[in-house]
């Protein structure tokens, strides 16, 4: 690498380019809701029980935040900045709730880029299926080598 670029030398993908996004769907299922559950304890009746979660301002059974932004998570692990990366800072603001059997789309685009280290700022986001911003926020990640001699 050349021009400043010391702080991504090892890391697979390379430095991101500003303006840089990847996305990933995926439809949500009442097995999420067991698996986070299982993980957590989080037994919140929004979650659970359906008669309940029709009277709340929501309307219907409603999946976890962790099961919703949890896509953030492969998008910035797996796609960009990719394999190794990690979150050092994530702000995130939740403006609607998703439902079981809904299609979101989890989003991410590089707003800036550090040259001396493998960090980058970006703008997250996770849409439902009719469009509408669910989770929208930012968040700081570093990208560590992974291949080393």
């Amino acid at each position: 690498m050349s021009g400043g670029d010391e702080g991504w030398i090892g890391v697979i993908r390379g430095r991101p380019e500003v303006g840089a996004s990847a996305e990933r769907r995926r439809t949500t299922r009442r097995e999420d809701i067991e698996a986070f559950t299982a993980m957590t304890g989080d037994r919140n009746p929004v979650h659970y029980d359906e008669a309940l979660a029709r009277k709340t301002p929501f309307g219907k059974l409603i999946v976890q935040g962790g099961v919703t932004t949890g896509i953030l998570n492969a998008c910035v692990a797996e796609d960009l900045p990719g394999p190794g990366t990690v979150f050092l800072n994530l702000t995130l603001n939740f403006r609607k709730p998703v439902g079981v059997g809904e299609t979101i789309t989890g989003r991410v685009v590089v707003q800036e880029v550090r040259r001396d280290k493998p960090i980058c700022l970006l703008n997250v986001s996770v849409t439902d299926g009719a469009g509408d911003v669910c989770v929208e926020g930012t968040a700081v990640t570093y990208t560590m080598p992974l291949e080393y001699e």
